[in-house]
């Protein structure tokens, strides 16, 4: 569908409405190099493609800063925000620490049962992370139909442990924790199990739905116990888009590429028997959950060790390489990894009769 705007003086500029989810890609690079130029040198990392979390220097400290929503419906919304802005803080070697959040609450859908259990979320998930909710902003507006919650995560880095989002180097292994798709596994579980269970079985069904908490979607820890362990370079928490997204944005920022094995792929069976029914491609389902590590090839098997020591799934999936574009290999050969414009999630539903 096409639309004019009439925003410039005498103008009319024709303009395609976007589809929900991500501005495209193209689109979101353009404004962001033409509306956002940086002028303070204190800014090491600002607004970029495949960056979710910026960088400013404190001097003796590096200040990382993340903000994202939380616009679906869903009973735990507050745990939400506060892990999802987390994981991008943890993700460029920093400790989240504070936390603040707008909660925009529907009208005549709002009661005291609702507010203090996003309150309560938001308190639980704090504690469990060691990060202190600071201060925000909550009020009742009409327009929407459900809770949204938009948060501001803080952390702090020493500057020589700061892990950029743009730093991948050619020949890194690239290592992805957990499985695919925790987040993605879980939510199709939660909002579709009248659908699912009768043909995939009540049991699996729960399983999927518990996905949010165990293996669960920080991957704070993750990220900790791989800087620990090894020269990582970069890592990025695949979210809308999934792992295949997730990858092309961490060797995108990079100016690099990567070859990704197949069978190196770790899919939950629960993920593939639901993606199945469902006519789902996994690889583009939301994947919070799961941390994508550059690291240097020689220090890929001690940052599987500590990770697996620790109780985290990790598996070597492919390497960096020095030419653009991402290729999938299989036993018949290689093909580009696929593209995904928008999560698949928002496409069945879109999609779905």
């Amino acid at each position: 569908m096409r639309v004019t705007d009439k925003s410039s003086a005498g103008s009319r500029v024709p303009a395609t409405l976007y589809p929900i989810g991500k501005l495209p890609q193209a689109d979101l690079v353009d404004l962001l190099a033409r509306a956002l130029p940086q002028h303070d040198p204190r800014v090491i990392l600002g607004p970029g493609l495949g960056r979710d979390a910026a960088v400013i220097d404190f001097g003796d400290r590096y200040l990382v800063t993340k903000m994202d929503p939380i616009t679906f419906a869903t009973d735990q919304i507050g745990w939400y925000a506060v892990n999802i802005n987390a994981n991008d803080v943890a993700c460029l070697g920093a400790t989240p620490r504070w936390f603040t959040v707008t909660l925009l609450l529907p009208e005549g859908k709002t009661d005291a049962r609702l507010v203090r259990s996003i309150f309560d979320q938001l308190q639980s998930a704090g504690e469990q992370l060691g990060v202190s909710v600071v201060g925000g902003h909550t009020e009742i507006t009409h327009g929407i139909d459900r809770p949204i919650v938009v948060g501001a995560m803080f952390g702090d880095v020493a500057p020589e442990n700061l892990v950029r989002s743009d730093g991948a180097q050619a020949g890194d292994t690239i290592v992805l924790t957990k499985g695919i798709a925790v987040e993605g596994t879980a939510i199709l579980a939660q909002y579709l199990a009248e659908r699912l269970a009768p043909r995939l079985g009540a049991e699996l069904v729960a399983r999927a739905a518990g996905f949010l908490h165990a293996p669960g979607i920080s991957v704070v820890r993750d990220a900790g116990i791989a800087v620990r362990a090894g020269d990582v370079h970069a890592m990025h928490d695949p979210t809308e888009g999934g792992v295949a997204t997730g990858i092309r944005e961490i060797t995108e920022a990079a100016g690099l590429g990567a070859d990704i094995q197949r069978s190196a792929l770790p899919i939950y069976p629960e993920t593939h028997a639901m993606c199945r029914e469902l006519g789902v491609d996994p690889l583009g389902l939301i994947a919070s959950g799961s941390l994508l590590i550059s690291v240097a090839s020689r220090d890929a098997d001690a940052v599987i060790e500590a990770l697996t020591e620790g109780g985290i799934a990790a598996a070597e999936i492919g390497t960096v390489r020095r030419t653009p574009g991402v290729d999938l290999w299989d036993a018949t050969g290689r093909q580009p990894l696929p593209v995904f414009a928008r999560d698949e999630i928002a496409r069945f539903y879109e999609s779905a009769p």
